[in-house]
């Protein structure tokens, strides 16, 4: 298969008769970059729509879940007053009494739910009641399912379901009845009665309507025992025909979610039994929002893919004419010689090809005169070599963590920590790149180090705080990159992590006798007098951080700045470490070369 795309690249090369190198590498980076993306946008949007799948399925759980907890709560709270209505109804003395009904008024003004409450005996007949109005004829009052719910199971308390209120003449109200079979005695002899009191369904309906489950679903309520829908916030529409719920089906589960598609729509249904009533709370929500949030998806990565394409090719633009330069300029010297012109040398970059040719050319020009340049070059190489070693000894265990924790934070929904780190840390590389210079502000090394600061806090979930303060005047010095944030590595790794109370890490900057002074302070564990020496030697090591350690740190200081400068170290066990950075004041104009 590698032959045959080679022979095809080729063959296209060949019909457009394409001389340009440059050309052919542009060409070649963009069509393996488009294949790369290509391959992760189907990984990311088949990621993401079951991501975005699995979250619907557990918000519409925890949303059912919280309403069957409001509603047993409620109705918890509903039996607590039925006992204090049934406890003074026992401890008084003959029925009705004067105190009697004054403690039962004020129980039902003590609740605007409260309807009513009335006492009747196993006949049907009234014994006391508030409120005190006439009674309505002919209300078939011990055929009322609350009645007979009270009679067949005494002493247990039953919730009916909503229904009209008919037993007082001008009262209509939609209420739920509590009821339950009681004794008493009454004249020295037990008898038997039912106890009843109305909540009003008004507070119910407004508990349910409340919810909802994305832009069109609903929550509805449905009895266990009878199959009969208690609420829906479509009642009008189900009694009239107009909507149909397969209640058949939710009968059949006690808790869980299925997909449901017998009006041709899919829907997801989700069911939680209040257990000590009987009713089944059902939350409906639409599988077309969840297929919207797909296409929302793959509509991103669609215009993602094509903001990448077109950087794509601006990059490869600009890296093909970077890497066809050097050809470039070897051709146009050599038409110099041509015309007579030999007072002229090519610089020479790497060992590939072309730098094998400049370097002939250079040695067919003048040979004396490249002989010396070459020293000088090899000399800076070796130089410039060491830095970039020193500089560029970061471990990649601190991409890797970061990404499988934005990884994890994603999978659990938390989108702003998922912003927040992946944003901290493209500033993060941003900085530590810095178009390939070693020499930085203070202002951005100390936004470098606030970047790593905020991915690191989240990580150990706000484990320390910190605080970073400098002088306006050291904001625009010079200084080189990367040196406060392995120091920060060291305090977070070996003097904050393995600590029980709150850590604190400080950064300054500012300017003392002559110099830039960068430090970093910690509340940490502090660093053992025998190790303490050994620091900045090197022979103290730690396989923990970034791996660009603070002898390595306080190296690169003193190869580009002198003797002079360097770093630091005070520590105490216990109470924490402080690490200063000294260097000399450069303005951002300067120019720095290393010595």
């Amino acid at each position: 298969m590698i032959k045959s795309l080679r022979r095809w690249f080729y063959g296209i090369i060949d019909t457009w008769k394409v001389k340009s190198i440059q050309f052919i590498i542009t060409i070649s980076f963009t069509l393996i970059t488009i294949s790369v993306m290509l391959i992760v946008s189907v990984i990311l949007y088949n990621k993401f729509s079951q991501t975005a799948e699995q979250n619907t399925f557990l918000s519409n759980e925890q949303i059912v879940e919280q309403v069957s907890y409001n509603l047993d709560t409620y109705l918890k709270g509903m039996d607590e007053v039925f006992g204090l209505v049934d406890r003074k109804i026992q401890e008084s003395g003959t029925i009705p009494n004067e105190r009697l009904m004054e403690q039962l008024e004020t129980i039902l003004n003590s609740r605007e739910d409260l309807v009513s409450m009335a006492l009747f005996t196993s006949g049907g007949e009234l014994i006391t009641g508030l409120p005190q109005a006439e009674l309505r004829k002919n209300t078939k009052l011990t055929d009322q399912s609350w009645f007979r719910s009270a009679i067949e199971s005494p002493n247990h308390l039953s919730f009916s379901l909503p229904h009209i209120q008919n037993l007082y003449k001008g009262q209509y109200k939609w209420v739920v009845s509590m009821s339950k079979g009681i004794t008493l005695n009454r004249g020295g002899k037990p008898a038997d009665a039912v106890l009843m009191v109305d909540i009003n369904f008004k507070t119910l309906d407004e508990l349910f309507r409340k919810v909802n489950l994305g832009q069109k679903g609903y929550v509805y309520i449905l009895d266990e025992s009878a199959g009969n829908i208690i609420y829906h916030p479509q009642q009008q529409l189900i009694y009239a025909g107009l909507k149909y719920e397969n209640v058949e089906k939710a009968l059949k589960y006690t808790f869980g979610s299925y997909v449901d598609e017998t009006d041709g729509m899919k829907r997801l249904i989700t069911i939680k039994t209040v257990n000590n009533i009987g009713w089944k709370i059902i939350g409906v929500s639409y599988m077309d929002e969840i297929v919207t949030t797909k296409k929302e998806i793959g509509g991103f990565i669609s215009w993602l893919l094509l903001a990448v394409l077109v950087l794509v090719l601006l990059i490869a633009g600009f890296m093909s004419a970077k890497i066809s330069q050097p050809i470039k300029r070897l051709d146009k010297s050599m038409r110099k010689v041509e015309q007579g012109d030999f007072d002229i040398h090519i610089p020479v970059r790497g060992e590939d090809e072309v730098g094998r040719l400049s370097r002939r050319f250079n040695l067919m020009v003048a040979n004396i005169r490249e002989l010396r340049d070459q020293i000088i070059l090899e000399q800076e190489a070796k130089r410039e070599s060491e830095l970039e070693v020193l500089q560029a000894q970061i471990n990649p265990h601190f991409l890797y963590n970061t990404l499988n924790s934005v990884v994890r934070m994603a999978g659990s929904g938390k989108s702003e920590d998922v912003i927040t780190m992946i944003t901290s840390l493209s500033k993060f590389f941003r900085i530590s790149l810095s178009r390939g210079k070693r020499i930085i502000t203070v202002r951005e090394e100390l936004e470098h180090v606030r970047n790593y600061l905020i991915i690191q806090n989240i990580r150990y979930k706000n484990k320390f705080e910190y605080a970073i303060s400098a002088e306006e005047e050291v904001l625009s010095c010079q200084t080189l990159k990367l040196i406060l944030q392995p120091l920060v590595e060291n305090a977070i790794y070996h003097g904050i992590e393995m600590m029980a109370d709150e850590g604190r890490i400080e950064i300054s900057a500012g300017i003392a006798d002559g110099k830039v002074l960068l430090e970093v302070k910690d509340n940490g564990l502090g660093i053992p007098p025998d190790k303490l020496d050994d620091i900045l030697s090197g022979e103290a090591k730690s396989d923990e951080g970034s791996g660009v350690g603070v002898k390595n740190v306080h190296e690169r200081i003193r190869l580009t700045f002198g003797d002079a400068y360097g770093l630091q170290i005070e520590s105490q066990l216990e109470e924490g470490t402080s690490v200063k950075v000294w260097i000399p004041v450069l303005k951002e104009e300067a120019e720095v070369e290393p010595l």
